[in-house]
């Protein structure tokens, strides 16, 4: 069943075939994501209005809308160009005006002719202490007036449609709406009391009160649920594919990691041994594991990630692990190095920058087996890159590596387990939308021996005495980082910005002592740059972006960020990490120009009040929404149309172990109900997830 069932036809048919659509409407329509009728069936009424007819409209709640029956009186055309021009009538109670602007007369006065009945609806407001409409949204006969519906959905719209054209096309495109076979299990859905999807879709574009277009409404519930559904039973196939892919069992010894924890400084914390055995109990399966290891700034990943490879080398084969940069990459390499040496294990780098002998002598000892555990950066993916044994291979990520991405990686070891790492923490409903396919091991305690972080806030007013505490620390041997603002979008004004404070700097604290990085240097440059601050040649290193920050200096202590309104929460909070991996007690200081956005203002006094990277993580969802927080078009992250994301987490939850379940009970989608799902797949668009059915 690769192709579209044929009852789904009629709502994948041109936009055209809806009645009133022409052309230039398609287009416009198309500019609002609606492409096709199915896309009109999910585009909700967001609002409604209540045009029940009643008597008059004295006491009606003004300004608003009101429905009442009149005797149109005299027209009182305008008395200069451009005015009003005028039309009075009477309710049963009271005498009003109808005005219109720019109007013809002739039209006017033949549906409003004097002396009629005639039933009208719109807006009316008060003016002068008498009562107008301004252009009635409806004008028409007593015995027509039954067309104007009791209470009225209105659609969100945009430049070039009306509601008229939008009711219209709507309700042509509902005309074609198929009864469909039923996809949500039969229990659930009579223990929710939720409609079939042909009514749900009926009944979400016709509510009756305001009650009806809540999204707790069973209707919307319901069709939440249902693009819900659609998304988590593409990530179950995906993750169906990845595990039906042969795994290989690697039994760990458990030697190698007891000679790490023999040399390690502390015991490590709970969250971290139950990573590990979650780790070590996927890897011992037949099936391949592909897990997400979620954890907070300094929560402990790379020990994780460390007992993870060993297991694999303990097994008899051999570890990768991937870091999204260089720097990153190398970061890891002196963070495992001197654990792996404990341990005896041959451990070794391989990036962009390896060329010519040193590469192929690399690959060849990759190849041999000589080398047990890899770290990298993408260039792993490279076509020459061959291991002897590949057991796990470790995704340092950031956001880059979509679902897409996990299934190439488990071409490269034919059956190695995956395990992705992420150090932002995710609110549960992202970690669900975009890792729907993995299971997730959370690392939510920090090591013995990290100390809080304090963090004030400063106006860019106060710079001279900022200066001047940083004087004094550096006189006692502290060291610490200074990060600019990204300016507007323009790396030529980062960079200048960035340079003048360099050079400010310098002056004032002294030749020598101040290094600077940024994304336009050398490589090599950047190298230095870095190890001067980390062999503590220089004090203070001034930096544009975060990303270039990602190194560990436990003798910093102090980290600046300038003009910090304008970073995200998620951005300021990796930043503040950086610091607080020493004894010495550390700070961090968010220098800001007033006056701040209100926005602004929230995030800074959320990083001042916490140091919890998933509740920064909630505020950070609820202040800027799904979209905005990892920028949907790159993530991979669907867009759904009915569903929220922030607030119906819940639902999602539900949906995901509803869709493993289906699979584990009906792997290729041939039952009745698995049929129906494939339906669904279709419905939703989820064309890649029907190519994934009982492929692999």
């Amino acid at each position: 069943m690769s192709t579209r069932p044929e009852i789904l036809f009629p709502l994948f048919a041109d936009l055209e075939t809806l009645e009133g659509v022409g052309p230039k409407i398609a287009k416009t329509l198309d500019a609002m994501d609606v492409h096709v009728p199915r896309d009109m069936l999910l585009n909700l009424p967001h609002s409604g209005l209540n045009r029940r007819k009643r008597e008059s409209v004295q006491g009606a709640k003004l300004p608003g809308v009101v429905t009442v029956e009149v005797t149109v009186g005299r027209h009182q055309a305008p008395s200069r160009k451009g005015g009003p021009y005028r039309v009075h009538v009477e309710d049963a109670k009271v005498a009003f005006q109808l005005v219109f602007f720019n109007a013809r007369s002739d039209y006017l006065s033949r549906i409003l002719p004097t002396g009629a009945r005639r039933v009208i609806s719109g807006r009316a407001e008060l003016f002068d202490g008498m009562a107008q409409i301004v252009h009635p949204d409806h004008i028409l006969p007593v015995e027509e007036a039954n067309d104007i519906p009791d209470y009225e959905p209105v659609y969100p719209l945009t430049a070039g449609i009306t509601q008229k054209v939008m009711t219209k096309a709507t309700r042509s495109a509902l005309a074609r709406a198929p009864e469909l076979p039923e996809w949500i299990d039969a229990a659930q859905k009579a223990r929710e009391g939720w409609p079939d999807w042909h009514a749900a879709i009926e009944a979400a574009h016709s509510p009756t009160s305001n009650a009806d277009l809540a999204p707790s409404h069973p209707a919307r519930v319901r069709l939440a649920y249902d693009e819900f559904m659609a998304h988590q039973l593409t990530l179950a196939l995906a993750r169906a594919k990845m595990r039906r892919g042969k795994g290989r069992v690697t039994q760990g010894t458990g030697a190698l990691q007891a000679e790490v924890q023999a040399v390690l400084p502390y015991t490590p914390t709970g969250a971290q041994s139950r990573a590990i055995a979650d780790i070590a109990a996927d890897m011992a399966a037949p099936q391949r594991m592909s897990r997400l290891l979620q954890g907070d700034v300094g929560s402990g990943k790379t020990l994780v990630a460390l007992m993870a490879l060993l297991i694999a080398v303990e097994g008899g084969g051999q570890g990768v692990m991937m870091a999204p940069t260089e720097i990153l990459a190398r970061q890891h390499l002196a963070g495992l190095q001197p654990l792996a040496e404990a341990a005896g294990v041959v451990l070794e780098i391989l990036t962009g920058r390896d060329k010519g002998a040193e590469r192929r002598a690399k690959l060849e000892a990759l190849k041999r087996g000589d080398i047990q555990i890899l770290v990298g950066t993408h260039a792993v993916f490279q076509k020459d890159v061959e291991f002897a044994d590949l057991r796990l291979a470790i995704v340092d990520e950031q956001h880059r590596f979509g679902v897409r991405q996990r299934l190439e990686l488990g071409r490269k070891g034919a059956a190695a387990d995956v395990l992705v790492m992420t150090a932002t923490p995710i609110p549960r409903s992202l970690a669900l939308a975009q890792y729907g396919d993995m299971d997730v091991s959370v690392l939510d305690e920090k090591p013995p021996g990290r100390k809080p972080v304090t963090t004030a806030l400063s106006s860019m007013a106060r710079m001279d005495e900022v200066v001047d505490h940083l004087r004094k620390a550096i006189a006692e041997g502290r060291q610490a980082y200074w990060v600019c603002p990204l300016v507007e979008e323009s790396e030529t004004l980062d960079l200048s910005s960035a340079e003048e404070r360099f050079k400010s700097l310098r002056a004032a604290l002294g030749e020598g002592t101040v290094g600077l990085v940024h994304g336009q240097m050398p490589n090599d440059d950047k190298d230095a740059a870095m190890a001067a601050f980390q062999n503590g040649a220089t004090s203070v290193l001034v930096s544009t972006t975060v990303i270039e920050v990602g190194v560990d200096v436990p003798n910093a202590s102090i980290m600046v960020i300038e003009r910090a309104e304008s970073f995200g929460l998620a951005q300021l909070h990796q930043l503040r990490g950086r610091v607080g991996r020493g004894a010495a007690q550390s700070t961090c200081l968010l220098m800001y120009q007033p006056p701040l956005s209100e926005s602004g203002q929230k995030r800074l006094e959320t990083m001042r009040e916490t140091e919890d990277g998933f509740r920064i993580s909630e505020v950070d969802l609820e202040m800027r929404g799904v979209g905005d927080l990892i920028g949907t078009a790159q993530s991979g992250l669907p867009r759904f149309r009915v569903a929220d994301m922030e607030t119906q987490t819940a639902l999602m939850d539900v949906a995901q172990s509803d869709a493993r379940k289906l699979l584990a009970d009906d792997e290729s989608l041939e039952s009745p109900r698995g049929k129906a799902a494939r339906t669904l797949l279709w419905l939703m668009g989820q064309d890649e997830a029907i190519r994934l059915i009982g492929v692999g």
